[in-house]
């Protein structure tokens, strides 16, 4: 037996004295009394026992007599009489807090066991009540919170369960296990999410640290996570970032082995990485995902990975001809044929295959201004498949996201690719380009000097007559 009572974040009891045999003798009595019909007055000898360990500071002999007193009432099938003595033992003097603990932990254990749901809320309630606000009972609360939500979620109330589990802030939880803390995280986004509260999930998602997934036990929780972010980011609309959800998921050990999910896992990556507007960042995903070797399993995807980096123009009617079958109905209804959700008949599906038209545009746009330095707005439009006023108004979103430069002479109807150049730049520009060009030739010069010179010294000399 110890000799201190110890709660973590305490200052220790000292015992004062061993009560142990004192309990030893009268629990077995008192149990006894309660067979014989007796519970009230086993009840009243029990409190008085127990007070005598209380007052002791016998942390361990208090422990025996309230759960004991809980084994009592959870046998006589008399809850209401069990929570009036857990309300009660719980507010006693002194009441030493691992032994609150303990009668806690006991009474967790009826839950499952109650007659109905009437009276398992209510049991529930007691023990949120006594454990409110107590840090060394505060996992037994989560739990019981937890146990709470997930009763109301079944009966239909989602909106309550998000509340109440709300409540706890786990991330400031001690005693608790990384591993649980996550798991109630990822319950309240999930909560979140049914309710269709996408801002309080996006916050609750900063709690989780991704180096938490490095290790590989944790992968059922990370898939978990990452699917909570892809629909938060997918309601958000933000491509670039579902891709990365994506290629997190793909990094996991558990995807990599099945080659189906592998597959699906990839389409996802190629489609949102289309899909995001281009920048440096995605640029340099785009060029870093062509070159894996598992896209060799689905060459549709990888084809139109391709058409993205190859600086050349694509007809949207050809694309669409030749692409849209696979990404939207999939060459088959099984395996590494089956179609993505990104294109489904939905509002959502839709409006990305509208952006889907709109980045082989800005694709094209971007093309042009590479190889032209002024083109034709009316010769633009044809090449771009578009109206005029479309073309413009294309080229104008680019401009104003510094994807590329250009200015419009609506008057002459001739867009500008390159910028206009003050003169001094012109000139110091020409300087350059006229100093490369005759460092150049005397370094060729150079060259073909010294090419003369080995090879007058190389060939022996030519015979003179007579010899």
């Amino acid at each position: 037996m110890d000799a201190m009572d110890v709660v973590p974040g305490d200052v220790a009891v000292k015992m004062d004295t061993d009560c142990s045999k004192i309990v030893d003798e009268k629990l077995p009595e008192y149990l006894a009394l309660a067979d014989k019909g007796n519970l009230t007055e086993a009840l009243e000898n029990l409190l008085g026992l127990e007070k005598q360990t209380r007052l002791a500071a016998d942390m361990v002999s208090t422990s025996r007599v309230m759960v004991a007193v809980l084994r009592l009432c959870y046998s006589s099938k008399e809850w209401d009489i069990l929570n009036e003595h857990i309300i009660l033992l719980t507010k006693r003097r002194s009441q030493l807090k691992q032994a609150v603990q303990k009668m806690v932990q006991e009474a967790i254990t009826y839950i499952d066991n109650t007659p109905n749901m009437e009276v398992k809320l209510t049991l529930i309630d007691t023990l949120r009540t006594v454990t409110d606000g107590k840090i060394y009972v505060e996992i037994e609360r989560a739990r019981l919170t937890r146990t709470l939500a997930t009763i109301k979620e079944k009966e239909g109330k989602v909106t309550e369960a998000a509340e109440i589990l709300q409540e706890l802030q786990v991330e400031t939880f001690g005693s608790m296990e990384k591993r649980e803390k996550v798991e109630f995280l990822l319950e309240q986004m999930r909560l979140c999410l049914a309710k269709k509260d996408f801002i309080r999930s996006q916050i609750i998602s900063k709690k989780i640290s991704s180096r938490f997934f490095e290790d590989s036990s944790t992968e059922d929780l990370k898939l978990k996570f990452y699917r909570h972010m892809i629909e938060i980011d997918q309601h958000e609309g933000s491509y670039l970032e579902i891709c990365k959800h994506f290629h997190a998921i793909y990094e996991t050990d558990c995807v990599s082995k099945d080659k189906t999910m592998l597959a699906a896992t990839l389409k996802n990556i190629v489609l949102y990485l289309i899909l995001a507007p281009h920048d440096n960042e995605q640029s340099d995903l785009l060029n870093r995902m062509y070159t894996d070797k598992n896209l060799e399993q689905i060459g549709t995807y990888r084809n139109l990975l391709k058409c993205f980096i190859t600086p050349e123009l694509m007809r949207w009617r050809s694309i669409r001809e030749m692409y849209e079958p696979e990404l939207r109905t999939g060459s088959g209804s099984e395996g590494d044929n089956s179609p993505t959700e990104v294109f489904e008949s939905t509002q959502d599906g839709q409006k990305r295959w509208a952006d889907f038209k709109n980045r082989v545009v800005e694709h094209n746009i971007r093309t042009l201004a590479k190889y032209y330095t002024q083109i034709k707005l009316k010769r633009m439009a044809e090449l771009l498949e578009l109206t005029e006023s479309e073309t413009e108004q294309f080229l104008s979103e680019l401009v104003v996201n510094k994807t590329v430069y250009a200015r419009i002479d609506r008057l002459a109807g001739i867009i500008l690719f390159s910028p206009h150049q003050d003169p001094g730049e012109v000139l110091n520009q020409w300087s350059n380009n006229l100093n490369q060009l005759m460092n150049l030739l005397s370094k060729t010069t150079h060259l073909i000097n010294k090419e003369e010179m080995i090879h007058k010294f190389n060939t022996p000399p030519a015979p003179t007559a007579g010899h």
